[in-house]
């Protein structure tokens, strides 16, 4: 990611996402490619980039596009991945042999 063109509000635009990313459960890796993604079609669409796809331009932002999908395409609730992550935070025993539920339980989860 070519982040020296990145101007000082696109580099807190990308700590922001990040950090939110982090806190939904994503790896740090993962955040910082979902959160690379997003900026750099940002720049496209503001025509900061000097290349981008007709995609990146004239397609909806990937902030309203993120939310349109979210919850489409799976049930309501956190992934097992994000209650094992909370778990893994807390310092909760035996978290990787349980399953989603015995997670939920474990976190005290009322979904």
């Amino acid at each position: 990611m070519p982040r020296q063109a990145w101007s000082d509000k696109r580099e807190r635009q990308y700590e922001h996402i990040k950090d939110s990313a982090e806190q939904r459960g994503y790896g740090e890796r993962r955040a910082e490619e979902i959160a690379a993604r997003t900026v750099n079609k940002d720049r496209a669409r503001a025509g900061e980039a000097k290349t981008s796809s007709r995609l990146s331009r004239e397609d909806m932002s990937p902030e309203r596009r993120g939310g349109l999908r979210s919850g489409t395409n799976r049930p309501k609730g956190r992934t097992k991945d994000e209650l094992y992550n909370e778990a893994k935070k807390k310092h909760i025993e035996g978290r990787s042999k349980m399953t989603k539920d015995e997670l939920k339980k474990a976190l005290g989860v009322r979904e």
